[in-house]
């Protein structure tokens, strides 16, 4: 029996075989773990290389018995395809519009990649599909007459988007999404006004040089680490990497399955920092740090001055990911090497897309290096639906970031100021801890690169004196529930529902009975009062 995981390139696909049999050696190559290659029948007339209609699915077909494989490809690398791009290949599959590579005539031209290069988002990627030819041609040049019971590709194309969206702004979406990544959109505004942005907008990241161009998008927040991480290894030699503070476990998993393995602190603390200077100054080479602006889930906050320090003096790059503080929060860039961020969260908050970014800074002493190994590597995968999408969701995130900003903290002062409970005469406070850069021993690191508006953020986590008063207040309070975090509406979780991460998790400090919480737009006296009476309910735990 066999099973297949799908991506979106030949190129994705490729590794997720070489992962295969590192991870499991005994398979063989082309007989247990293959490619099948799905591409637009219309190849055969000429689209392929120059068009932008072109597009693929690879499909890796594996034995079923190592589905976990191929599911923690999937996972830690953040490239497989997303549900938009899955519905519209699934009916061009159904349709007989996508077909196998393999079974088309050998005088089919090999589509090159697209994308690449400092002009990649003008040129457009695989990904990209604009239509911009007669029916019954390709580039031009004559097709086969078109079977009036069956649309042309690219008739199909046109069809499938013009149902809902203008494929053709994809570009454009992408461009107004790196704008406001690049700080030159600081007000709520629609795509038509961001596109006619002046010039001098383009650099506010106040960074010497930077600009848009030094961001590249990609389909996942996992994505964009995944392919930083690559591409260090491939421009620098194969070095240890180092995961600095309690990570979003992929991202541990990432550096510890590709390369030479990964030296983790846990604890993200000074002392941490003293045993690499030790390290380092002893001769020991690493290839990057990575790590996270705040770190997730006790929210510390890095000494990004310090590890900046190291990293000069130590020759290695420095990977910050800013997901939890957003870039509007604060300003990461003048001490990190390369900035990613997951746009699902925050950036989005409408939880119907996936997207992820890569900022690379110009100063940065393997920039040159970055941009020359990206210019002819880097694929721009995202799919033009879900670019569409998150500009659109975007479009108000900075007012988004400032009423989140304002109901996390209001939600912190209820949960530090709330009441203590008499249990047997003895005074007992319902939280033992509330975990949030604002009151974190951390803060000065924060603060130091926090933005002049900037607020200290969404997430929180909370710690009780019970398992019982966790598990009371947890179901009392009447939010949804979800892992995840930047959604519009608030969410509450634990963090580790497997008892051997439990065991792992807690020599950091992470607690088993940490909830974690992340505060949405809902009205603030609402949120406080669903606090108030969560809260309210280890009242009635604690009288049983």
């Amino acid at each position: 029996m066999e099973q297949a995981v799908l991506f979106p390139t030949h190129t994705v696909a490729a590794r997720c075989v070489d992962f295969f049999h590192k991870q499991v050696p005994a398979l063989e190559q082309g007989e247990d773990v293959r490619i099948v290659e799905l591409v637009p029948d219309a190849a055969t007339c000429g689209v392929g290389g120059n068009s932008n209609a072109y597009f693929e699915i690879a499909a890796v077909v594996f034995p079923k018995d190592q589905f976990r494989t191929a599911k923690s490809f999937w996972q830690h690398t953040g490239d497989g395809i997303s549900s938009r791009r899955a519905e519209f290949c699934h009916k061009a599959f159904e349709d007989g519009h996508l077909v196998r590579k393999d079974g088309l005539a050998q005088a089919q031209p090999t589509p090159r990649r697209l994308g690449k290069g400092p002009r990649r988002y003008q040129r457009g990627g695989s990904a990209d599909i604009t239509l911009s030819t007669r029916h019954g041609c390709v580039n031009g040049a004559s097709t086969s007459e078109p079977n009036p019971d069956k649309p042309d590709y690219l008739q199909f194309v046109e069809e499938r988007f013009g149902r809902n969206l203008d494929a053709s702004l994809t570009a454009n979406a992408k461009l107004a999404v790196r704008r406001r990544i690049a700080g030159s959109l600081t007000a709520d505004i629609d795509l038509v006004d961001a596109l006619d942005m002046h010039g001098d907008m383009k650099r506010k990241q106040d960074v010497p040089g930077f600009s848009e161009e030094d961001i590249y998008l990609y389909p996942t927040g996992m994505s964009s680490i995944f392919n930083i991480h690559i591409t260090m290894l491939a421009i620098r030699e194969p070095l240890k990497s180092v995961c600095f503070g309690f990570p979003y476990i992929d991202t541990l998993k990432i550096l510890e399955k590709w390369g030479p393995g990964c030296l983790f602190y846990g604890h993200g603390s000074s002392d941490d920092l003293d045993d690499l200077e030790r390290r380092c100054g002893s001769g020991e080479r690493f290839l990057a740090l990575f790590c996270e602006f705040p770190g997730n889930p006790l929210l510390k906050t890095p000494d990004l001055h310090r590890i900046r320090s190291l990293a000069d003096r130590f020759d290695f790059a420095v990977v910050v990911d800013e997901t939890i503080g957003n870039f509007l929060n604060v300003h990461v860039l003048p001490y990190a090497d390369v900035v990613v961020s997951s746009l699902t969260k925050v950036f989005s908050g409408d939880s119907n897309v996936m997207g992820g970014s890569a900022i690379l800074k110009p100063s940065g002493c393997y920039y040159r290096r970055l941009r020359d190994h990206l210019a002819t590597d880097y694929e721009d995968n995202y799919w033009p639906e879900d670019a569409i999408f998150m500009e659109r969701n975007s479009r108000d995130f900075v007012t988004r970031i400032d009423r989140i900003n304002s109901n996390a903290e209001a939600i912190c002062a209820v949960l530090k100021a709330s009441p203590s409970i008499d249990e047997n005469r003895l005074t007992v406070p319902p939280v033992k801890e509330v975990y949030y850069p604002k009151y974190s021993p951390t803060r000065p690191f924060y603060d130091a690169c926090r933005t002049p508006n900037g607020g200290y953020g969404g997430l929180l986590s909370v710690t009780f004196y019970s398992t019982a008063d966790a598990i009371a207040f947890f179901d009392a309070m009447e939010t949804a529930k979800g892992p995840s975090l930047g959604t519009n509406f608030t969410l509450r979780w634990v963090e580790f529902p497997i008892t051997r991460e439990l065991d792992w998790a807690a020599q950091f400090g992470v607690e088993a009975d940490l909830v974690r919480l992340s505060v949405g737009l809902e009205d603030a006296s609402d949120l406080t009062a669903t606090m108030q009476r969560a809260l309210g309910a280890l009242s009635n735990v604690r009288s049983e």
